[in-house]
């Protein structure tokens, strides 16, 4: 064991490393979640996801917990709204949507999440913002409907769209506004807020599962299952939380940000290897439009307040 410490301190300090297989984890949580469909439901998932991951934050998280739980108390409603938001709501529609469409296309709706932010940012808290910017936006909003539509933009007009990318899409407007909401939360410590915001999240989830339960649906016994639950408790949950905070820390929040643009095509590439899916053109024309729009937006002076939200914040994927 203690052959392996310098290597783990070594690893410690190469963000680009952390950050790479923060962006795998959470790339292959949709990949998980698509693969594990018939095997684990989208609420049972979500629910046991946040169980374990909790369980594990705990002992790292319970000296802050203890001397922030007044600050988190008496900040209650912006901790409700961010738990209901990030933990309860986002990663329960994503899996739900994946019982219906690809990971392929969950992973480049997903990516038009930045330029959402911005959007939210400038309706919700009158962020200065650029015509760059604008521009920026509006380009990876159509590509993300180029994919959402796959490739046929009458079927946005006639309303006959994928169930599956439309609640994706729904988790995604959902994630942009927890992002923009987080800077009102309360002046604790990240493992605090995560755990305390954890806990929420539980709370919400777990009527949706008493219900899913009552309707009959329940997870198939079996290593397989086991596996899944175990993937997103661990990886996407509670490693990939410490890794991005510690790139937070290396290299700032805004080089976070704009490195976790990599994650919808390491999806792509995992979705192919695992699942077999093929990449379609409009996947191709929707990421370059998702892409480009980034870099137009990106290359403009950032609004205050946008370039710490360019990061993808602790708990979603």
């Amino acid at each position: 064991m203690s052959s392996l410490r310098p290597l783990a301190a070594a690893l410690w300090s190469r963000a680009y490393i952390l950050l790479a297989m923060t962006a795998l984890f959470w790339a292959g949580n949709s990949i998980v979640g698509r693969a594990a469909r018939d095997l684990v439901p989208p609420v049972a998932l979500s629910f046991w996801r946040w169980t374990f991951a909790l369980l594990l934050l705990l002992p790292l998280a319970w000296p802050h917990l203890k001397r922030d739980w007044p600050v988190l108390r008496r900040h209650w409603p912006v901790m409700l709204a961010l738990g209901m938001m990030g933990i309860g709501a986002f990663n329960t529609l994503l899996y739900t949507g994946l019982q219906d469409t690809t990971a392929i296309n969950a992973m480049l709706i997903q990516a038009g999440q930045p330029p959402l932010i911005l959007l939210v940012g400038v309706l919700a808290m009158k962020d200065r913002t650029h015509a760059a910017q604008i521009a920026g936006v509006l380009v990876s909003l159509i590509g993300v409907l180029v994919v959402i539509a796959r490739g046929d933009l009458a079927s946005l007009l006639a309303l006959r769209l994928n169930g599956g990318d439309a609640i994706i899409a729904v988790a995604v407007v959902i994630w942009a506004c927890y992002s923009v909401l987080l800077r009102r939360r309360p002046p604790v410590h990240p493992l605090s807020f995560l755990a305390a915001s954890m806990m929420i999240g539980l709370a919400v989830i777990a009527p949706f599962y008493a219900a899913e339960l009552s309707s009959g649906r329940a997870i198939v016994p079996g290593w397989r299952s086991g596996m899944a639950i175990a993937y997103v408790s661990i990886f996407p949950s509670f490693l990939a939380y410490l890794f991005f905070n510690r790139g937070v820390e290396l290299i700032g929040s805004t080089a976070t940000g704009h490195f976790m643009n990599m994650m919808p095509l390491m999806g792509a590439g995992l979705a192919m290897l695992f699942l077999g899916e093929r990449l379609h053109l409009f996947h191709i024309a929707g990421l370059a439009l998702v892409v480009g729009g980034l870099l137009i937006a990106t290359r403009a002076a950032p609004a205050p307040g946008i370039a710490a939200e360019g990061a993808r914040p602790p708990g979603g994927a």
